[in-house]
Order: C-alpha cells, then sequence, then structure tokens
C-alpha cells in the first residue's frame, strides 16, 4: 500500500512519519486490496480552545470506492489514534458488502447454471 502524508501548519518529522506509517500500514492485515492511503495532517492554531489538530486518512479501493475517516483531538498521535478505529469500521462495512455482491453474483450464475458452485 503506497502512503502520502500530507501536513498543513506543521512540521512533518521523520517520527512521525513512521508513526503514520505504523498505524495506517497497519490497515493492511484487514485489507489487502487498497489502491493508495492519503493522510493529511492540520493545526488549526487560530481554534479558540488553543492548538487542535485533525487527521484525516482516505483509502483508494477498487471499484471507485473511497474509505475516508477524520478525527481532531488537543494532541496529533491522539488525532492518529481516533482515525484508525473509524477506518477498521469501514473496512468491516465494504467487506460485508463485497461478500453480499458476491453471493447475489454466485446465485444468479447457479440460476442460469445449474452445474456452477
Amino acid at each position: 500500500m503506497k502512503i502520502s502524508i500530507q501536513g498543513t501548519n506543521l512540521e512533518l518529522s521523520d517520527a512521525l512519519k513512521l508513526y503514520v506509517d505504523e498505524k495506517v500500514g497497519h490497515l493492511e492485515q484487514f485489507i489487502t486490496d487498497v489502491l493508495e492511503a492519503r493522510v493529511e495532517l492540520e493545526r488549526d492554531a487560530h481554534h479558540h480552545k488553543g492548538p487542535v489538530y485533525r487527521c484525516e486518512v482516505n483509502l483508494d479501493v477498487p471499484r471507485k470506492h473511497i474509505l475516508r475517516a477524520d478525527c481532531t483531538e488537543a494532541d496529533l498521535y491522539a488525532a492518529i489514534d481516533g482515525v484508525v478505529p473509524k477506518l477498521k469500521h469501514q473496512i468491516d462495512k465494504y467487506k460485508e458488502q463485497q461478500k453480499g455482491r458476491d453471493q447475489k453474483l454466485r446465485r444468479s450464475f447457479k440460476s442460469i447454471f445449474p452445474w456452477f458452485k
């Protein structure tokens, strides 16, 4: 999986890039056909509660689907950690949809070709 990281209003350190690669790369064990993962990290310094960090992740999967999640926290690492369970939930939903689509296709083939398993 190709992971591209973009930072807005903050500097991307090597440790931060490694952390994002580890967390987002970990999702590859749940779904293997991800084409690209785009990660956007943003710091909003003009928020009334002080600096607020936002992490947004877009996963490009086949059949023109995009799985997207974002999280806003007071700590950048917490924002990255908050995105991962949301993406895991979307991956599970996507896999269930694909499973249902495959079952429907198998049923239609079975009605046309009785010898099809």
